[in-house]
């Protein structure tokens, strides 16, 4: 789906979701996401749809497990890629702007994994509303597209603490039409919560 604008970093961080959640099933899962399709970050819908159908009937808590380390591993790099000086300076603002800083880099992680793709952020007292319309999800029926959900918000969840933000982030609302993130901010996050992997 490189029309699409299916970007290197989804593919990459599903796989290394699968390699870290379920070794054994990495080389069935290969045969959709090849080295080839990982290298030169394209991979068709055909193929992915496949994915993100079989990770949805994987066996629990495998099914999840995946699209949350996926996620983790997508915010991971993405927060990676932003300046050192950035990252310093995210950090020593106040929590609420702290939480703002990770919702941009939340928007930017969704435009990277599918450039086709459409994030509103709406603040609120104690959090955020985040709306989501990505070319694909309008293309996967809705099993395959569980899995992406979980995918965006362990992302979102993942960001926010490595903005040093105690935050809560959960599916809210999802039709046809699109699908929201809820974001509940509890407070700052001293840097050494922050789990490493």
């Amino acid at each position: 789906m490189a029309d699409a604008g299916i970007g290197r970093l989804l593919i990459s961080s599903l796989h290394q979701g699968i390699a870290d959640v379920s070794p054994t099933r990495l080389e069935f899962y290969e045969n959709w996401l090849s080295p080839t399709g990982m290298r030169d970050g394209r991979i068709g819908l055909a193929p992915l749809g496949a994915v993100l159908s079989f990770l949805h009937r994987e066996e629990p808590p495998a099914n999840d497990e995946i699209a949350t380390r996926a996620g983790t591993c997508a915010a991971d790099w993405t927060f990676q890629e932003t300046s050192a000086l950035r990252r310093w300076w995210i950090r020593r603002l106040p929590t609420g702007m702290r939480a703002r800083a990770a919702l941009a880099l939340g928007k930017k992680l969704v435009v990277a994994t599918v450039r086709r793709s459409k994030v509103k952020t709406r603040m609120r007292d104690g959090g955020a509303v985040v709306e989501i319309h990505s070319a694909l999800f309008e293309q996967l029926r809705a099993p395959a597209s569980v899995p992406m959900r979980g995918f965006y918000a362990a992302a979102l969840q993942r960001l926010m603490a490595l903005c040093a933000v105690d935050a809560e982030v959960g599916v809210a609302h999802e039709d046809e039409a699109g699908w929201s993130l809820a974001v509940t901010v509890r407070g700052a996050r001293h840097e050494g919560a922050i789990d490493p992997r």
